[in-house]
């Protein structure tokens, strides 16, 4: 660092007149790649300023100053620890600057440099030093090497601050004259220094003379002195006398305040003691009527279960009330506390008996006007009438565990029988609206079967009827589930958990129970978790009805995963009632694994199909039966849900694909017009179903159509001049060997009467016919449900043209001039096409 701090003193500050006291190597907090060095830094002229300077190395290893902040800016400095271990340390200006050193002296010395500065220059408003040893903030500061730690720079400068002081102005008027009366004292040192050693003898002689001549005063002065002392000792010796005295006041005034301090002590424990009692008795006091009612409870009229309520929290904060651990000991306590506890006993059996008879009875409430239909009755009335003992089984809960959870249990169980004898009528009639039409035990609305055997069992009209019914199954459900476990909620206290402080509660046993604190997410877990467990109690039946009522749609319609996990999915998102929500969401993942089951097989069925070699093979059934399967499937792919079935519409639509090129191997019909006519119906299919997941298919399907297209035509088409496009071929055999194209008609195989030979062998009415046979031919190959046949003509008649536009090229390069023509035009070729196409 000594080499740095040179080069920082002779390149950056010695130019600029300033002086670099100390400098500390260090990295921003989090991004220690990026080094600099922090230096504190004095003007070298007067008045001293001090300033902290950020100093960054340049690429060319130079220096340059980043930021300059004042010694006056400074706020704070933190250490964040007075360990010696950290390196890290913040330096608070206008916003905190986190710094890490490079090692722990740099990092000392620089605070310590920093300290001594601002003790030094700044009067006021100081800044603090926080997380430091405070060994590192004195004048003198020990380095873990016990040397002292400090700038060469600083040093210097404190040495020669300490042996510096100015003259006065009367010594530098002494020191002028006497210069002035010596002028050789500059030419002639020696003979200066003797004078002034001359001068010095004779100023001791008149100094030891002045002594002598007041010796007379001396001895007077002495003699006061003398009688000074003496004075001096009478004084001391009343004093001590006077000592004495007062030393006896104080033990006597020490005594009297101690006795009134054990008074005073006596009468404040006495006190304490009376307000001791006083709280005790009047906190385990309990009224004379309250016991009354405690130990016969009268829970037949409103005015009872009042006053039975109020006795009971009259027993609750006796039994809870704060007594010091140690009088718990005491026999009146003791004996107190039992006769509470026989009480408490007494009045729980009595609320217990009371609230079993209730929810046994109300058991076999039959609901609220019930009505036929798929209504699900709900039994506010019952709630109605519990609700006024609502506080009663909150004090259960404080008071009787134990008697609390079996209230539970026989709740559960009574209103568990109604609710599930009403929820099987639900269902039952929910069923009843789906009659069986027959029952299917396997799909047989596979995409792979032939399109004699391809028939959907369920039209849209019944479909739509299945989903009324279960989405009215399902709308019916939440408002019951919903206030039952309100009702819950609120009667049994589920959501007591507290999260916000301890509480003690004090059993009647003397024993405390601790309701530990816990996170908010933690509370909200444990209160569903309870929650769920009471509601799944009451409702047992429900999960077993769900999947009763839907294996009954799975057996009527074979497309029934797709609505059903619709409606599923709108459900579980709506439901309030995590319970409801919970069961939703296990029947939607069992739907979603039947239609993922349901896409396999379509799949599968692809795989599975076979042709009948010796038929003509048109388009194949599964690219015919995807238009009626996409179309049932639309309302799925609308929804919510849309990308479980986008996923496998992928999957199926590559599987086609793929087979259609498998399936056109080895057929009567041409593998070319197989994969020609599938390709193109399913890419038209894929261009009126606008499914964006698949644009990737329906350009494959397009580039596969267009590509089966030119192989057909290039096979059957052919070459109708055959006779013609084999003379040319030696012609340009013939140019390629060397010879010039305009040379070639004086080859006698090549020559103009040649030529003519050959092309009198193709008059337009051959061609024509020619044209007619490879029409037949290709509406042979070709299936009416294709409906190619216009376009493959097209197609042909195009090629036809782009065959005869070479062959007239030829002839006009290598028989020019020559007036020599094929016997039909381009005119002819298009009317014959025409006239072929409209012929049939």
């Amino acid at each position: 660092m000594m080499s740095i701090g040179h080069a920082l003193q002779q390149e950056l500050f010695l130019p600029g007149e300033e002086r670099l006291i100390t400098c500390c190597h260090v990295s921003k907090y989090l991004k220690k790649k990026k080094t600099s060095f922090l230096c504190i830094v004095s003007s070298t002229s007067v008045p001293i300023n001090i300033s902290i300077v950020q100093v960054k190395q340049t690429d060319k290893q130079g220096f340059k100053k980043k930021r300059i902040w004042a010694l006056a800016e400074l706020k704070s400095v933190d250490g964040h620890h007075i360990s010696n271990n950290t390196l890290e340390f913040d330096l608070t200006f206008d916003k905190v600057y986190r710094w890490v050193a490079s090692n722990v002296r740099e990092r000392q010395a620089f605070i310590h440099n920093l300290w001594k500065q601002t003790s030094k220059f700044i009067m006021k408003d100081k800044p603090t030093f926080k997380g430091i040893q405070e060994s590192w903030i004195k004048e003198d500061v020990m380095t873990p090497e016990n040397t002292f730690e400090t700038s060469p720079l600083l040093t210097m400068d404190n040495e020669l601050a300490e042996d510096f002081q100015a003259i006065t102005e009367k010594e530098q008027e002494d020191l002028s004259r006497l210069m002035s009366s010596c002028n050789f004292a500059v030419t002639n040192a020696e003979a200066f220094m003797e004078k002034l050693a001359k001068d010095l003898s004779l100023l001791d002689g008149e100094n030891i003379q002045s002594i002598l001549a007041s010796e007379e005063q001396i001895e007077s002065l002495m003699e006061q002195l003398e009688d000074a002392i003496n004075e001096a000792d009478n004084l001391e010796s009343r004093l001590n006398s006077y000592d004495e005295i007062l030393c006896h006041v104080r033990e006597t005034m020490e005594k009297m305040e101690k006795k009134n301090q054990l008074i005073s002590v006596v009468n404040k424990n006495d006190q304490l003691l009376l307000n001791e009692l006083e709280s005790i008795v009047t906190k385990l006091n309990l009224d004379r009527k309250h016991i009354e009612v405690l130990e016969d409870t009268d829970f037949q009229t409103p005015a009872g279960i009042k006053i039975a309520i109020e006795a009971g929290n009259a027993l609750k904060v006796a039994m809870n009330c704060d007594i010091d651990k140690a009088l718990l000991q005491m026999k009146a306590i003791e004996d107190q506390r039992k006769k509470f506890d026989k009480y408490k006993h007494k009045f729980s059996y009595n609320i217990s008996r009371q609230l079993n008879n209730l929810f046994i009875h109300y058991g076999n409430h039959k609901g609220e006007g019930e009505k036929e239909g798929l209504i699900l009755p709900q039994h506010s009335g019952v709630h109605k009438e519990l609700k006024a003992y609502t506080e009663l089984m909150h004090w259960m809960r404080v008071m009787d565990k134990k008697s609390y959870e079996q209230m539970k249990k026989v709740y559960t169980e009574s209103l568990g029988k109604l609710y599930n004898r009403d929820l099987k009528n639900l269902f039952d009639s929910a069923r009843e609206k789906i009659p069986v039409v027959g029952v299917a035990t396997t799909p047989t609305t596979l995409i792979g079967l032939d399109r004699d055997q391809w028939t959907l069992d369920t039209n849209s009209q019944d479909r739509n009827k299945y989903d009324s019914v279960l989405e009215q199954v399902l709308t019916q459900l939440e408002p019951v589930f919903m206030q039952e476990q309100q009702f819950c909620v609120n009667f049994f206290q589920l959501d007591v958990i507290n999260t916000s402080s301890k509480n003690t509660l004090t059993t009647l046993d003397g024993q405390d129970a601790n309701v530990e604190i816990v996170s908010q997410k933690k509370a909200e877990k444990q209160i569903n978790e309870d929650v769920r467990n009471m509601m799944s109690s009451l409702f047992s039946c429900l999960k077993t009805e769900l999947d009763g009522l839907i294996d009954h749609i799975k057996k009527q319609d074979s497309f029934y995963c797709m609505y059903v996990l619709v409606r599923l999915n709108q459900h579980v998102m709506s439901a309030q009632s995590s319970f409801l929500s919970n069961t939703f969401g296990s029947e939607l993942i069992e739907v979603k694994r039947s239609l993922d089951q349901f896409m396999q097989m379509q799949i599968d069925s692809i795989k599975d199909y076979r042709c009948a070699r010796k038929s003509k093979i048109g388009v194949l059934p599964y690219v015919f039966n995807f238009e009626e399967f996409a179309v049932n499937a639309e309302g799925l792919l609308k929804s919510e849900r849309g990308a479980d079935l986008e996923k496998w519409y992928i999957r199926l639509v590559d599987t086609m694909i793929e087979f259609i090129s498998i399936h056109s191997i080895d057929q009567k019909t041409p593998s070319q017009v197989i994969k020609m006519e599938n390709y193109h119906h399913l890419y038209s299919l894929l261009s009126q179903l606008k499914i964006s997941v698949l644009d990737t298919q329906r350009k494959e399907a397009k580039q596969k159509y267009n590509d089966a297209l030119q192989a057909y035509v290039t096979l059957y088409f052919g070459r109708p001049l055959e006779k013609l496009n084999t003379f040319f071929e030696g012609v340009q055999a013939r140019v390629a060997s060397g010879v010039k194209a305009s040379e070639v008609s004086y080859q006698l195989a090549f020559s103009k009467q040649e030529l003519r030979k050959v092309i009198n062998q193709y008059p337009g009415s051959i061609v024509k016919k020619g044209l007619e046979a490879l029409y037949k031919k290709v509406e042979k190959h070709l299936s009416e449900e294709g409906n190619l046949l216009q376009v493959v003509w097209r197609a042909m008649q195009e090629e036809f043209i782009r065959q005869y536009k070479m062959l007239e090229d030829l002839i006009q390069q290598c028989y020019p001039g020559s007036m020599v023509t094929l016997e039909f035009t381009i005119d002819d070729i298009l009317h014959f096409f025409s006239d072929i196409a409209r012929s049939h």
